[in-house]
């Protein structure tokens, strides 16, 4: 299928689709992502698409190789879409605080694309510009190149695993997600504290937090730790291993 995309200015349609519109590589994956979080990852086919878009299905292959390109530009556009009016402060922390509970905000918005597309690398566009951002926010904080690498690496591997999970969270039926955030009520709360001291104690704490995510004060432990070995870098200390 390779041989089918053409470049841009080759491909559009001169005439509109069954439901007016041209069709472009931006529409179809906005389309794409529209589908899958109305009827969930069954939803990415070019049968699908070429219906909501009032297309031939076949057009989708003028602009992607395979439905597995279409993917890598639904993480793109997950991507981008997370980076819209970011601009770098100069504060550091709070630079990548914002990236991170900014791309967490992308993936909830549309939590079925991004159960499909949180473990991915594009290489593409939006994806290249937020690594370029995040070295750069890293960099100019005086970390060292290979710290910065190291702290980018862990950085965005804890958004995006906990963009995953709670997109997946979000993701299940509405009966299911209540079902799971009662079991803190109904099971872990009437513990007995003879058997579970630690749960017993802790429990009406346990019910509160975790109905919310974990990842603002995830974030926070990891760039208060990068801060501390920042400090210690440049007070000649050792930042460990």
């Amino acid at each position: 299928m390779t041989d089918r995309v053409v470049p841009e200015p080759q491909r559009r349609r001169r005439r509109p689709t069954k439901q007016g519109v041209v069709l472009s590589a931006e529409l179809i994956v906005e389309t794409a992502i529209r589908l899958i979080g109305s009827h969930g990852a069954e939803a990415l086919t070019v049968r699908r698409l070429g219906a909501a878009l009032g297309a031939d299905p076949s057009a989708v292959y003028r602009y992607f190789h395979s439905t597995d390109d279409l993917l890598l530009a639904i993480a793109d556009e997950l991507i981008g879409r997370a980076q819209r009016g970011w601009q770098p402060t100069g504060d550091w922390r709070a630079d990548l605080r914002a990236i991170g509970l900014r791309i967490h905000a992308s993936y909830q918005a549309h939590p079925q694309a991004a159960i499909l597309a949180a473990h991915r690398t594009t290489g593409r566009t939006h994806e290249i510009a937020a690594v370029e951002a995040i070295l750069g926010v890293l960099r100019t904080a005086g970390f060292p190149d290979p710290e910065a690498v190291l702290i980018y690496h862990a950085f965005v591997d804890q958004s995006l695993g906990f963009a995953a999970l709670d997109a997946a969270a979000l993701a299940l039926p509405a009966a299911a997600q209540n079902a799971d955030l009662q079991v803190w009520q109904a099971s872990y709360a009437r513990l007995d504290a003879a058997d579970h001291p630690q749960i017993a104690a802790t429990a009406h704490l346990l019910t509160a937090d975790m109905r919310r995510s974990g990842y603002p004060y995830a974030l926070d432990l990891l760039l208060e730790a990068a801060e501390a070995r920042l400090r210690a870098a440049e007070g000649g200390g050792p930042t460990g291993g």
